[in-house]
């Protein structure tokens, strides 16, 4: 009984659609895992690209010299510096081009309303996975749970004696289906909350910039 009563001997000896259950709980929360390790290098990235490009345009710099820059890293630019490198290209095609001031600052808004999506994107493409993962592992553990049960009431009704040696197995492996179920799924709440009310901040935080560089572009046009 006590080698039954093991983790690894609940898992073994449980009924083939209890550990299916188990093993979509595990894969799941490996899958969550590897977006939270993902996404905390990402919101930091975004954090640290914020902060120093921000300090280098309230700096004084020339708007051409710090595009000139951020042209230079095109393909590695993101956040409010994405936001700029975007509307200052878009404003220097415009003008060139003879427009009037009001259409300038339209397309130039159509562009940096086109970057911020794909920021908000970068910040949260695949966090809804968290989310379902969050919301739907305890209901699958109960399912194993529910069906692991089943299973135990089944096999008493075959034995003339109901004694806790003959339930507890059966119990105990229909239970650990919940418990990884909720391990799967606090960290997933957790993580997902947690990286929304960043990118949350954050997204805040580059619609002021965008509003605020756009003044200054319209005194420039």
């Amino acid at each position: 009984m006590t080698e039954q009563l093991s983790i690894i001997g609940l898992v073994t000896h449980a009924s083939v659609p209890v550990q299916l259950v188990m093993l979509a709980l595990v894969a799941a929360s490996v899958y969550s895992w590897s977006l939270i390790i993902k996404y905390r290098k990402v919101h930091r990235c975004a954090a640290q690209a914020l902060k120093q490009f921000e300090a280098e345009f309230w700096s004084g710099i020339g708007l051409n010299a710090l595009y000139q820059k951020s042209q230079q890293n095109q393909e590695s630019i993101q956040g409010t510096e994405a936001l700029f490198h975007t509307g200052f290209k878009e404003f220097m095609r415009l003008k060139q081009k003879g427009l009037n001031q009001e259409s300038i600052m339209q397309g130039v808004t159509r562009a940096m309303r086109i970057t911020l999506s794909q920021e908000q994107n970068r910040l949260e493409g695949k966090l809804p996975a968290l989310a379902s993962i969050a919301s739907t592992a305890p209901y699958v553990g109960l399912f194993g749970t529910v069906w692991g049960i089943m299973t135990s009431f089944i096999g008493l009704a075959q034995v003339q004696q109901a004694t806790l040696a003959t339930v507890a197995p059966g119990i105990a492996e229909a239970l650990i289906a919940t418990a990884i179920g909720l391990f799967a799924a606090i960290p997933a709440v957790l993580a997902y909350n947690h990286f929304m009310a960043n990118s949350d901040i954050l997204n805040n935080r580059y619609t002021m910039f965008a509003d605020e560089f756009m003044g200054i572009l319209h005194r420039e046009s």
